[in-house]
C-alpha cells in the first residue's frame, strides 16, 4: 500500500511559519511530506528543509514526494526529540521555523499490519512508530502489571473504566497471550457496561490510544522537546504544532505559556529578581481549528488544533 496521508491544517500551518525564501525549516514529523512539499514550494535557491521521521515507510514516501526539491531537502530517520543532535551533525545552529504534525498518520491507521487500528480484527498488536523498537503493543498488553495497565489507560486514554479494563486484560491473558486487535477489543468490550457502549463511540478507542502513547513515549518526547525547539529558533522564527487530543494540546499550551512568561517571582514583587527571561510570544491565544469544509473532506482533522510560538 502506498503511504498516503491527508495533511491536516495544511495551509494554516504553512502560513503560520511565515516562510522566508532563504530560510531553514525543520519538519519534525515528516510523514508523507505533505506539509514539507508546501514549504519547499515557498523556498528560494538558498532555502533549506530538514525532514525528520522515525518511520521507515514515511522516509521512503517523503523522499519520493520531495525528489523535485532534493537539492534543498535533507531527510533524516530519527525522532524529533533528537532535533538538536540532527541539526548539529548538519552544521546548523539555528533555524527559522519548526513544525510538528503529531499523532498517527492515515497510512499507519489504514495498514492493518502496523497494528494501530482497532477496526481490523486480525491486525497484530504492534503500534510501533519506529519499527526498530524491539517492544510492541503486545508486550505491554501481556507483560505490564494490572496497576500499570490501569495507570496508562487512565492517564493516556482518560477512560473512566480503566480499572475494569485492566482487570479484564490480566484475567484474559492468564489463559493465553493476547495477540490481535480483535482479541483485545472483545476484552475491552466486556469491561464496559452495555449502555455506555451503545452511546460512547468505539469502546476500544481510548485504550488503543493509551497503549500507543505509552509504547512510543509520545507525551514524554513532546514535553522534553519543546524548550529545545524554541531555543533553536532564530529571532522571529516560529514553532507550529498540530495536536489531536487534549493531552498533547495541554502540554503545548502550557510550555508555550511558560516560555512567554517564565518568571517565578511571587506576585507581590515589584520587579522580577528570578532572572528568567521570556523566549518569545504565543501567537495563537486560541488554537487554530480546521474549517467545516476540511472536516467534511477529512474526518480525521476534526480534533486537530494548531498552536504557534514566535521567538524574540
Amino acid at each position: 500500500m502506498m503511504f498516503e496521508h491527508k495533511s491536516v491544517l495544511l495551509y494554516e500551518t504553512i502560513d503560520s511559519l511565515n516562510v522566508k525564501p532563504d530560510g531553514i525549516y525543520v519538519d519534525g514529523t515528516l510523514g508523507g511530506g505533505g506539509h514539507a512539499l508546501e514549504v519547499c514550494r515557498r523556498l528560494g535557491e538558498h532555502g533549506r528543509l530538514i525532514g525528520i521521521d522515525q518511520d521507515s515507510d514515511a522516509i521512503a514516501a517523503a523522499t519520493e514526494r520531495l525528489k523535485e526539491y532534493k537539492d534543498k531537502v535533507t531527510v533524516v530517520r530519527s525522532n524529533y526529540e533528537n532535533i538538536h543532535g540532527v541539526l548539529a551533525e548538519l552544521g546548523i545552529e539555528k533555524v527559522d521555523g519548526i513544525y510538528l504534525d503529531l499523532g498517527v498518520s492515515s497510512y499507519q491507521l489504514d495498514v492493518p499490519e502496523r497494528g494501530f487500528t482497532y477496526r481490523e480484527e486480525d491486525a497484530p498488536l504492534d503500534m510501533r512508530m519506529d519499527q526498530r523498537n524491539p517492544q510492541t503493543a503486545a508486550d505491554i498488553i501481556n507483560q505490564y502489571s494490572e496497576f500499570d495497565l490501569y495507570r496508562i489507560i487512565r492517564d493516556y486514554g482518560e477512560d473512566k473504566f480503566a480499572k475494569n479494563i485492566a482487570k479484564h486484560i490480566v484475567r484474559a491473558r492468564e489463559t493465553k497471550p493476547i495477540e490481535t486487535a480483535g482479541e483485545l477489543s472483545e476484552i475491552i468490550k466486556g469491561a464496559i457496561p452495555a449502555k455506555i457502549r451503545a452511546v460512547g463511540g468505539h469502546p476500544s478507542k481510548r485504550t488503543f490510544q493509551a497503549i500507543r502513547i505509552e509504547l512510543n513515549h509520545e507525551l514524554d518526547v513532546l514535553k522534553n522537546s519543546l524548550d529545545t525547539m524554541i531555543g533553536l529558533l532564530n529571532p522571529g522564527g516560529r514553532l507550529s504544532i498540530i495536536t489531536f487530543h487534549s493531552l498533547e494540546d495541554r502540554i503545548v499550551k502550557t510550555r508555550f505559556k511558560d516560555n512567554e512568561d517564565p518568571c517565578i517571582c511571587p506576585p507581590g514583587f515589584p520587579v522580577c529578581v528570578c532572572g528568567r527571561k521570556s523566549m518569545g510570544k504565543v501567537v495563537t491565544r486560541k488554537p487554530i481549528l480546521p474549517s467545516e469544509e476540511e472536516i467534511s473532506e477529512n474526518k480525521r482533522s476534526k480534533s486537530s488544533k494548531l498552536r504557534v510560538f514566535e521567538r524574540i
